[in-house]
């Protein structure tokens, strides 16, 4: 032992660690091989949280059918708990891009308990004869059962976050629909008038487009509550007792509130990267809807003088460095490039989930990277989205109603009195002379002005 360092050995040889760190010799392997990313698992205390939780149950389970000494197993657990509640996350610092299949992450949280739980004891950190990372901590288990395990949580855990932003943002458009319900506006396709409606549909529509993704997320969140732990290594429950895996299923069940089930088949469940597959499209799904409507915004607040300028959103930055007065839609715009990451994201969740090989899929840490970044990115997006720009919208009515009693598309409603090929004709001669439909229909006598006005009432158009 060194004033600053203790030297560790491991399968390589003698490596020297930070005589404070919980962790050890193969989370400092990990520190100096993958200098890859930004990211580190501490970023994700969700992710932390969750391997402490596999390794508490794991820990539980290995004392109940007699594998641990229970000394050590309750060790384990106190020191899983002091994870759990928050403490020493910081002793998590691997990169979240790493090879191994993610024996990184699980050896480092192996060791940060082991170390812990050593202290627990009344020993030294790295006294490993008395609480082993890989004998006791990971007794009855593999990175290859645990390791998805916890991540699978993890999504769990944060989808809920992503749940509650969801909901919250459907709850700024349903406000926006009421207080926009008396709006008359021209509604659109292929960007070109179609017919009135109101702004309140509009809003409205947005809300109950976004509420199908609440039950699509909660129905492929759902996939992930199978765990393969008791499978080991590939799936055939070498060195763990016979019942691991049901009963670490319901320990962990106990634990969390949640409602873990192991896997029927573990050979089946160890290399199987279906159910990422699914709940990263559906972050993809709502990503897509998510960015459609900010399009939508962007373009009706484009102007103010020479685009549609029907709505006004909050104005959050100056626009540019050279046109004075611009001011530009930035809180959509993020939220776009947000989605268009997330997109991105699910693309990468399909290339690692197709790369799987016989017994083992090795190319879960960026699956389990990129939907961890997909659901806090689109969860700080909606929050952002929601509270920077949707709850501070404004309408400007007579805008919309000037553009609908101009408009072309009003004269739909007249094809069920006079026929489709007279309302061509007239809407024709309309954009030809750049005058009005009510004018002409008037001129040629083809309707009364008390049938015409009852026709061409925009409320009538929208009931």
């Amino acid at each position: 032992m060194s004033e600053k360092f203790r030297i560790e050995s491991d399968l390589l040889g003698e490596l020297q660690v930070p005589v404070n760190a919980y962790y050890g010799v193969q989370t400092q392997r990990a520190l100096n091989n993958y200098k890859i990313s930004t990211t580190r698992m501490c970023h994700y205390p969700d992710y932390v949280i969750a391997m402490a939780c596999i390794k508490y149950a794991a820990a539980k389970t290995n004392k109940e059918l007699g594998a641990l000494d229970p000394v050590i197993a309750d060790a384990i657990m106190e020191a899983s708990k002091e994870i759990i509640d928050g403490k020493f996350h910081d002793q998590f610092p691997v990169d979240m891009m790493q090879g191994g299949a993610g024996t990184s992450v699980n050896m480092n949280a192996n060791e940060v308990i082991a170390n812990r739980a050593l202290e627990i004891m009344g020993h030294e950190k790295g006294e490993y004869k008395y609480c082993s990372p890989n004998d006791h901590v990971n007794c009855a288990q593999s990175t290859n059962d645990a390791y998805p395990s916890a991540f699978r949580y993890a999504f769990i855990r944060m989808n809920r976050k992503l749940e509650k932003s969801l909901k919250d943002l459907i709850g700024a458009f349903k406000a926006k629909g009421e207080e926009f319900k008396d709006v008359i506006k021209m509604g659109r396709t292929q960007l070109q008038d179609a017919v009135p409606m109101t702004s309140g549909q509009e809003f409205h529509a947005y809300a109950t487009n976004l509420e199908e993704e609440v039950a699509n997320l909660e129905r492929n969140v759902n996939l992930l509550y199978e765990i393969n732990m008791g499978g080991t290594a590939i799936g055939t429950g070498l060195n763990a007792k016979p019942g691991f895996a049901t009963l670490c299923a319901a320990n962990l069940t106990e634990l969390t509130g949640e409602k873990f089930i192991a896997a029927p088949d573990l050979v089946e469940a160890t290399p199987d990267t279906g159910a990422y597959v699914s709940y990263s499209g559906a972050l993809k799904r709502l990503a897509v809807k998510l960015s459609k409507i900010c399009n939508d915004l962007r373009l009706m607040a484009s102007g103010p003088r020479c685009g549609l300028h029907e709505i006004n959103l909050p104005p959050k930055a100056p626009g540019s460095s050279i046109m004075p007065g611009k001011v530009n839609p930035v809180i959509p715009e993020v939220t776009n490039q947000v989605c268009f990451k997330v997109i991105g994201n699910d693309t990468t969740v399909s290339f690692a989930a197709e790369a799987g090989q016989l017994q083992l899929n090795v190319m879960e840490p960026v699956i389990a990277e990129s939907i961890m970044e997909s659901i806090t990115w689109l969860t700080n997006a909606m929050n952002t989205l929601r509270k920077e720009c949707v709850e501070g919208i404004t309408v400007n009515k007579e805008r919309c109603y000037d553009m609908v009693k101009n408009s072309i598309g009003i004269v739909t409603a007249l094809n069920p009195i006079i026929g489709y090929k007279a309302s061509t004709k007239i809407a024709k001669e309309a954009l030809e002379t750049n005058r009005s439909v009510y004018d002409i229909v008037l001129e040629q006598g083809v309707m009364t002005k008390e049938a015409l006005d009852k026709a061409l009432d925009p409320e009538n158009m929208i009931g």
